[in-house]
């Protein structure tokens, strides 16, 4: 079952799904609409011949800001990671999922490729999977609205929520646009 926005408000007001800053006039019918952050996660590519998987990703990747005004320029082909302004909480018995915006999608960007579900007890900024599939450039500014979250009732209440130790969750109270930490689950199983 979806939440509506009535539903989503009364979650809000009791403070059981947290989404922080939050303007009023960002709750859609069925969800809330998010922002992109300044902070824009870069693959420098040239370090390399490949990604992988087994290895840290950190000596592949840069953070670079959205300066002032100016927009961050998203190439054709273009891969990058971004996260959104707002902070996200969810309860053990609701998840979540991250969708784009239509009007963007009509240009071609993608703000997922994969990653559009949000465990219950999720804390933290949600990384922005950002893909320019588009013949010319796409212009992303600070502030922008870049997606949207809608919330979903679980059956029951889930018994290892993420964050919990046993799940060993990696992007826990994350911040900024996170890497993949793909390479952790080799660590702990060689």
């Amino acid at each position: 079952m979806v939440l509506s926005d009535k539903s989503i408000k009364q979650q809000l007001e009791q403070g059981r799904v947290v989404v922080s800053p939050l303007d009023p006039q960002d709750i859609q019918p069925a969800s809330i609409d998010l922002h992109l952050d300044r902070q824009i996660l870069i693959f420098t590519n040239s370090r390399q011949p490949y990604i992988d998987v087994k290895e840290s990703l950190d000596n592949l990747t840069e953070i670079v800001a959205i300066p002032g005004d100016s927009p961050f320029i998203l190439h054709p082909g273009e891969f990058v990671l971004g996260s959104t302004v707002e902070h996200i909480e969810l309860p053990d018995d609701l998840v979540a999922r991250l969708e784009g915006k239509s009007s963007l999608g009509r240009l071609g960007l993608v703000i997922h490729s994969t990653a559009g579900f949000v465990d219950p007890g999720w804390k933290g900024h949600l990384t922005l999977e950002l893909s320019n599939l588009a013949r010319l450039p796409i212009t992303l500014y600070y502030g922008m609205k870049i997606g949207q979250i809608s919330f979903l009732k679980l059956t029951t209440a889930a018994e290892r929520i993420y964050g919990s130790e046993s799940l060993g969750s990696k992007y826990q109270g994350q911040t900024l646009p996170t890497p993949s930490r793909f390479h952790q689950d080799f660590d702990k199983s060689g």
